[in-house]
């Protein structure tokens, strides 16, 4: 079965912004055992959308749209669909009354354009939205479905996942084969040394493909069985993944669908054990990871954004001359952060980041992407060096995961 996408608006065609959306349906619909024929963007233009839908209805069993669905005035995507198969709109009174009902929750001025996230053409599906005002549709047009969701990432994401696959699970059901499907996420090795790992395993003879996406500064690893039985199906996808982890053991951070902090979150409650953190050149990332995790508050005590050497020296306890002799970046000063701060907090752990995020600050000695992370416990205080070589933003972001990273291998036992 092969699917059209279809990305709608202006701001996709003058690089305003990334299209999110492309990737990430690509991806899931690939993994639902489908093939994607064709992806294309357009601007917000009445000709334009018909002339694309057009053409991917000659080529494709079914289209995924998004975009356009809001109450501005280039908000055009239903009313061009509409028109583009001569079908009129209407307004769905219940849809209506739930958009009314989120302004009044949330004292939001009503103003009357609103309403136009309420109209459909005849015969839609309405694909409800949990995450915002606008839903979805979905529309038959000569045996084939097309389906239209809003442009905002998590809208998407979401009803693409509980409106969409649904929708066209009922056109196009499982005839003859079930799917497996295992992620496998890793941090530590680029996406090319990941591949190197693995191209001694023939997937082909398993019967289970692979594919490989990065999600800075992780890589995944996604492994999909199809068999004629789903007992097949599970047994092949488990031969694929014990080859794969044998080869990437000491990088996998989870076989699961979960983020980093979300495995640290476990580990963390299960062990009963609490921490506080002290960041430098993270400024906060790291503590705010761990809140992304509901419950939190049960082992993050505390998170210290500790950016000066006055700041190290007055609430961590660092000594000066600590810093002065071997620096703000160092080993000596990055293990005393995290003393510092398990002891202020009296916490059973202590966790700090200390480096140089870039583009200046950097040394021959010390150059730009260079982290001290150092982690402490009631016995003993270790600490990690590393060099990395990205922009400001990127060395941050993989600093922050680093640390994660020796927190969980901590948890872990193998450190």
């Amino acid at each position: 079965m092969k699917i059209g996408i279809l990305t709608i608006g202006n701001e996709l065609m003058n690089g305003r912004i990334t299209d999110l959306n492309a990737s990430f349906i690509a991806r899931e619909i690939n993994q639902q055992g489908w093939q994607i024929e064709t992806i294309i963007s357009v601007g917000d233009d009445f000709a334009s959308i018909k002339n694309r839908l057009d053409y991917l209805l000659s080529l494709t069993d079914a289209i995924i749209c998004t975009g356009g669905l809001g109450p501005t005035a280039d908000d055009i995507t239903t009313a061009a669909i509409a028109e583009a198969f001569g079908l009129p709109l209407y307004t769905d009174e219940n849809v209506l009354n739930f958009i009314r009902d989120i302004f009044t929750k949330f004292n939001l001025r009503w103003v009357e354009n609103n309403a136009k996230q309420a109209m459909f053409p005849r015969g839609a599906e309405i694909i409800p939205n949990s995450r915002g005002t606008a839903p979805g549709f979905s529309l038959l047009i000569n045996e084939k479905p097309i389906f239209v969701i809003p442009g905002v990432p998590a809208e998407a994401r979401m009803m693409l996942t509980l409106g969409v696959i649904p929708i066209l699970r009922r056109y196009f059901p499982y005839n003859e084969l079930y799917t497996s499907k295992q992620t496998i996420k890793t941090f530590g090795l680029s996406e090319a040394a990941v591949d190197d790992r693995l191209k001694d395993i023939d997937f082909d003879s398993l019967g289970v493909s692979v594919g490989f996406y990065p999600v800075f500064p992780e890589n995944h690893i996604v492994l999909i069985s199809r068999r004629k039985t789903l007992e097949e199906a599970q047994k092949n996808l488990q031969k694929a993944q014990d080859k794969v982890s044998t080869r990437l053991h000491d990088y996998i951070f989870t076989c699961e669908e979960k983020t980093l902090e979300e495995v640290i979150a476990g580990l963390l409650t299960k062990k009963k054990l609490t921490i506080a953190i002290a960041e430098s050149c993270t400024g906060g990332l790291i503590t705010n990871r761990l809140t992304n995790v509901s419950g939190s508050s049960d082992y993050l005590e505390r998170g210290l954004v500790t950016y000066s050497n006055a700041a190290k020296i007055s609430m961590l306890g660092v000594p000066a001359e600590i810093i002065e002799k071997h620096g703000a970046v160092s080993e000596e000063t990055a293990l005393l952060m995290a003393e510092g701060v398990r002891k202020l907090a009296r916490t059973d752990l202590g966790l700090s980041s200390t480096g140089i995020a870039g583009p200046s600050g950097g040394s021959n000695e010390k150059p730009v992407g260079t982290v001290y992370l150092a982690l402490s416990d009631s016995s003993r205080t270790i600490c990690r060096h590393h060099t990395f070589r990205w922009d400001r933003q990127r060395n941050k972001d993989i600093f922050s995961e680093a640390a994660l990273f020796l927190l969980k291998n901590y948890l872990q036992g193998k450190v």
